[in-house]
């Protein structure tokens, strides 16, 4: 059994990080006023595709949405094992929200041949909206499985997986194709393979706006990379035109001492604190 994989992943601005220069005025984020770093359960969601094809076989392909720069997770992909790798890059993506990212993926995603599973991180650490996986899933008319923690059976059509919850798991059944969204409990990411560094360390991102397939069979020279006229998406879906959601207002919060309070390390101390909580309805 062979499976065709698509991972989708996105370079992220850590956010552990954060400055007063982290937004613009328009509200979309300033990616030069932060490090750049590869969305954490993007990772997980990768090492889930590598596990099924080192155990089945298969082909994994790493696909990104971003700037030029965001080629540096695709290349990541393939220094930890993935086949092949595509950026969807052009200056109309920009200000997209998860409405207008979801549509240029699913564009992107079916100029493909097909495939049998797609893999996103539960969410991005920018946004925390958890919405771009489903959405893509809604476009393509497949099933979807959110917040899977673990992978239990999967056959040529079917997937079985565990699946996080609020209060425990659940265990889900669903036909192939299908869209996961996988959450960081489900594995411990591998690390790059030195041999795959120096390989593919050298490659470039190779414009494809014509439609011909320029993978060479071996080795892997360069990522694909498509524009808006590449994916034949609708430029007024992409973008700030193709978005539905804006930033109305930005505040700079700075949390300040104010007044403190004593608490006896006593019971009738940590109880007096309770109660008090629980009056002002913080607890």
């Amino acid at each position: 059994m062979s499976l065709n994989m698509l991972v989708l992943v996105k370079q992220v601005p850590d956010t552990q990080n954060v400055t007063g220069e982290a937004m613009r005025p328009d509200g979309t984020v300033n990616r030069d006023a932060l490090p750049a770093i590869f969305n954490p359960e993007d990772l997980n969601a990768l090492e889930e595709a590598l596990k099924i094809k080192d155990r089945l076989g298969g082909v994994v392909t790493a696909m990104s949405m971003g700037p030029p720069k965001a080629a540096d997770v695709v290349k990541e992909c393939l220094y930890r094992g993935a086949d092949k790798g595509i950026l969807v890059s052009d200056r109309g993506f920009a200000g997209s929200d998860t409405l207008a990212t979801s549509y240029a993926l699913t564009c992107a995603i079916t100029r493909l041949s097909g495939f049998d599973l797609v893999f996103c991180g539960r969410q991005a650490i920018d946004g925390d909206t958890a919405q771009v996986g489903p959405q893509v899933a809604e476009k393509l008319g497949v099933n979807q499985l959110t917040c899977v923690a673990d992978i239990l059976d999967i056959s040529r059509d079917r997937i079985v997986v565990k699946r996080q919850i609020e209060n425990g798991y659940e265990k889900l059944a669903a036909s192939l194709p299908v869209l996961l969204t996988v959450t960081s409990e489900a594995n411990e990411p591998r690390s790059a393979n030195a041999k795959r560094v120096m390989g593919f360390k050298r490659i470039v991102c190779c414009e494809d706006a014509e439609g011909t397939d320029c993978w060479p069979c071996e080795p892997i020279e360069h990522i694909k990379q498509w524009d808006i006229q590449a994916i034949a998406a609708d430029a007024e879906r992409c973008g700030f035109s193709g978005s539905a959601t804006w930033v109305k207002k930005i505040d700079n919060v700075v949390l300040t001492a104010r007044e403190t309070k004593g608490i006896e390390n006593s019971e009738p101390g940590i109880s007096g604190l309770i109660n008090e909580l629980m009056e002002e309805h913080i607890i």
